[in-house]
């Protein structure tokens, strides 16, 4: 089993302060109120199954799937949520039964105390991760000892939207967006200096410098759904996956208990593979006539939740809790939006410079996959190994729910480093990362220190 590079313990330069609780002292802590150095432990994380686009999830609200991964959750840990000091949410779109905070909603619709807040954070795709981040930070600063931090989307149930006319009466046909993906109300003056452009544009454009062609593109999805059917045969997922009760109709509602976008059939009870290169080379190019980027090395168009539970060091000791990892550190960067897929890159050179990291001391990788040609691009510029990153596929096969994504990376992440923590060295970094419409990367380092 591969398990990349590593230090062994060395220490390597933090700037974190004086050793405080669970992890090694390499780190990006501040010192909170009282003075001390606050360390950020993350107690555990789930998500929902990720539907497909129309699928077993496309009936439910996003404010109620948010609230059921979020009473999961606390179920999970034990935790009582009067606890809580606020929740983070990320989310994409508000732009319909997500709009006006869906944070809150899903707090109370959780039957969580009215007493507990919540606030809805937007960074595009990494949103959730921004969600995790901010509420480290905020235990960093002294604002509190417990928080959640995560997202939801529900690209199913995304509405259409249409602008009020600049002038009355207005002639003519309205201007509709539907606002599942992609732009809408773009502001010419930005279109002028940075030529606003699909998503799936910028994959050609990192296709085209890089010389990533269809082929290469499409061996890289194939191995995406690959491992993700082989993580689902051998339950890889069960522990990080929570079921959801989805309504059907005039019927009994059903559960939803299994990720419903990587290409599978079952045989004999068993997961299988039931793509193939002969069945993605058929598919035409989405994008741009005569094109590499197809639906098929594209990450899906999909529904889903995913949060995760973070203390003080302190706090986590004191209610005798077992913390998985301690949240290290996090860092944003920009890129130009027109190549936005490579925004993984700066954001997290820029951590590991600051840590006084390097990509060898990392041990497991989840990045984004928003596009193949995107992630090869990343991959290539950061040197990173294809054994210890996205082990278990990533978001080509599992799918991109996009508000929802940077937690689900995360929850993920932290439950293959549980497998792995026994026979890996230490420390035992684990790198999230993902890109950002509109030209930007996110990129979280977490060290495991549980059992």
């Amino acid at each position: 089993m591969a398990t990349g590079g590593g230090t062994g313990g060395e220490k390597r330069g933090g700037r974190g302060g004086e050793k405080r609780g669970f992890g090694t002292s390499t780190g990006d802590a501040r010192a909170g109120r009282d003075g001390m150095v606050r360390e950020v432990v993350i107690i555990d994380g789930v998500r929902s199954p990720i539907g497909k686009y129309g699928g077993g999830l496309a009936g439910v609200r996003p404010d109620d799937l948010l609230a059921a991964v979020f009473k999961a959750l606390m179920a999970r840990t034990g935790v009582d949520a009067a606890a809580l000091d606020d929740v983070y949410a990320g989310c994409g779109n508000q732009a319909g039964e997500d709009n006006r905070d869906v944070a809150r909603m899903s707090v109370l619709l959780a039957g969580f105390p009215v007493e507990v807040p919540g606030v809805t954070v937007n960074r595009n795709c990494s949103s959730a991760l921004e969600a995790v981040n901010q509420a480290a930070k905020a235990i960093i600063a002294g604002e509190g000892d417990v928080f959640i931090g995560s997202g939801v989307e529900s690209m199913s149930r995304a509405p259409w939207s249409m602008p009020k006319p600049d002038r009355v009466p207005a002639f003519g046909p309205p201007e509709i967006y539907d606002t599942t993906v992609g732009w809408r109300y773009p502001n010419p003056r930005l279109d002028a200096v940075y030529p606003i452009v699909s998503l799936g544009e910028t994959a050609e454009n990192i296709a085209a410098e890089m010389q990533i062609g269809r082929e290469e593109q499409d061996v890289f999805a194939l191995e995406s759904h690959r491992r993700t059917v082989a993580a689902m045969d051998a339950g890889r997922f069960a522990d990080e996956i929570v079921p959801i009760e989805a309504p059907r109709g005039k019927g009994a509602p059903v559960i939803v208990d299994t990720d419903e976008h990587p290409r599978w059939r079952k045989e004999n009870g068993r997961f299988t593979l039931d793509t193939s290169m002969e069945k993605l080379a058929r598919l035409a190019p989405s994008f741009r006539a005569g094109g590499t980027v197809t639906a098929g090395n594209s990450s899906g168009i999909n529904d889903g939740a995913a949060a995760l539970l973070l203390m003080d060091g302190e706090k986590a000791r004191a209610l005798g809790l077992k913390p998985m990892a301690r949240w290290v550190a996090s860092a944003a960067a920009g890129v130009d939006p027109g190549v936005m897929g490579y925004g993984p890159v700066p954001a997290t050179e820029k951590l590991l410079k600051r840590l006084g990291l390097a990509i060898a001391d990392i041990g497991l990788i989840e990045i984004n996959e928003a596009f193949a040609a995107q992630t090869i691009g990343c991959m290539r510029r950061l040197g990173l190994a294809h054994e210890i990153t996205n082990v278990n596929g990533g978001a080509i096969s599992l799918g991109h729910p996009v508000g929802a994504s940077g937690a689900r990376i995360l929850v993920t992440l932290l439950h293959e480093m549980k497998r792995r923590a026994a026979n890996h060295r230490r420390p035992f970094y684990g790198l999230a990362t993902l890109c950002v419409g509109v030209g930007m990367g996110v990129s979280t380092i977490v060290e495991w220190i549980g059992d």
